[in-house]
């Protein structure tokens, strides 16, 4: 008799893992933060950013409770993590919201400026405690709605039911309370947001991560600049405007993205798989998706959305929600969301546009190409249905014996489709393919 094979053990809880974590944060935590605090207090001037219509936010002394819970949730949420991976993950988030945090209130320190009631009784105590620690410095970003962001995303993660339904409501009682507890002024919660979203992108929950992406050759340095100078351009714009000029500083983060990616780090700065993008990766890259889906609507105006290249093979741009007909998706975009569940038949291969992918991309996409041509016909799609689509499909007709070199291929599609271009590198990459 064949003994069966032995189940893989669940990974224990990292308790140990956890703990020292905890001990390293905790006292990194309160150090940082109160240096910071006795930075801002010892300088002669620290000014404030309010408006005025936060004058009428009521000062309610009650939820301080909600308010100072949150350190009793942040020492828990360590040893909530159910595997290694997921507390590391935590952790390193924890550690980056404090030091970017605390960074930024050094450089730029700024000071609540209303004047908080008197409080007595237990609340009155509360409040107490906390200005023996916490001083009316070290406003934006807010720390408190970062931690907020992260420790939600990990309590949401394990609990159910009506746990996660008690969760939701006093989490919504302590991002409340920063206003009402008269700590912070609204700037803050937009800053204290914006750097959980960094954090949770910088390290992201499996399966995103970061993987070694290939050099980026000729034709990505170029972009990389082009969209650096962009980036920067509007971030010097929005330091110079001030006001609501500081809404700039959302594209210009999202073209520095797209300027690594093109310079370093590849496909991976969209985080997709699969073909959904992590939400963070959405949100901050969100001003140059929006450019990149109207830049393919505009550029395909005047021609049909779709071509057929060779029987069962089309060529196109990023269809919409439409129906295609049972036709299969082979998705080539790294900088769109997909929505695979409303296909039957889908697979995802990111790569840039505009730049030769690597041998192996180029190789994962044509056996894609080859799966989904064996169940039907398939759509193979980038942005516009110009470049990568093209690159690729001609791959597919070089490795059919469709097409005997790089040259018939791009024929063979430019009779599809005439706005069909590949650039030097892309046409090398095919002949290595085409006499390798």
């Amino acid at each position: 008799m064949v003994a069966a094979p032995a189940t893989p053990q669940a990974e224990a809880r990292p308790w140990r893992r956890a703990c020292v974590w905890l001990a390293f944060l905790g006292p990194f935590f309160f150090l940082t933060y109160g240096l910071a605090n006795w930075w801002s207090a010892s300088l002669p001037h620290v000014g404030s950013l309010a408006f005025e219509w936060e004058r009428h936010i009521p000062f309610w002394d009650w939820t301080i409770l909600p308010y100072m819970s949150i350190d009793a949730f942040y020492a828990v949420s360590l040893f909530v993590c159910a595997t290694k991976a997921e507390l590391d993950t935590h952790a390193k988030r924890l550690l980056m919201a404090t030091c970017v945090s605390v960074l930024f209130f050094f450089l730029f320190p700024l000071r609540f400026s209303f004047d908080r009631p008197e409080t007595t009784g237990f609340n009155g105590a509360l409040f107490t405690a906390l200005a023996g620690f916490d001083k009316p410095f070290n406003q934006a970003p807010s720390l408190h709605i970062s931690l907020l962001v992260l420790l939600w995303l990990v309590y949401g993660r394990h609990l159910r039911g009506v746990g996660l339904w008690l969760l939701h409501i006093w989490f919504i009682l302590i991002g409340v309370s920063v206003l009402t507890t008269f700590q912070h002024h609204a700037i803050d919660i937009v800053g204290g947001l914006l750097v959980a979203v960094a954090c949770v992108y910088v390290f992201p929950d499996a399966p995103h991560g970061w993987q070694r992406s290939p050099a980026p050759g000729v034709r990505g340095k170029p972009l990389a600049l082009f969209y650096g100078i962009g980036g920067a351009a509007l971030w010097a714009a929005a330091a110079l405007l001030g006001g609501w000029a500081w809404l700039l500083t959302w594209p210009a983060t999202a073209l520095l993205l797209v300027a690594l990616a093109y310079s370093h780090f590849g496909v991976n700065v969209f985080q997709k798989h699969g073909g959904r993008t992590s939400w963070a990766a959405r949100t901050l890259l969100l001003p140059y998706q929006l450019g990149a889906w109207t830049s393919s609507r505009w550029f395909t105006r005047a021609i049909p959305a779709r071509a057929e290249v060779v029987p069962g093979v089309w060529i196109g741009r990023v269809p919409g929600r439409e129906a295609l007909a049972g036709m299969a998706v082979l998705d080539l975009t790294a900088e769109f969301h997909a929505a695979p569940h409303r296909r039957a038949r889908y697979e995802s291969v990111p790569m840039l546009d505009l730049r030769a992918p690597s041998r192996a991309q180029l190789g994962a996409a044509i056996d894609a190409l080859d799966r989904l041509h064996g169940q039907g016909p398939v759509l193979v799609h980038c942005a516009l249905g110009y470049s990568r689509s093209a690159l690729v499909i001609a791959g597919w007709l070089l490795r059919r014996g469709l097409a005997a070199d790089a040259a018939q291929a791009l024929s063979i599609l430019r009779k599809a489709r005439p706005q069909v271009v590949l650039n030097q590198a892309q046409l090398t990459l095919l002949e290595t393919r085409a006499h390798g």
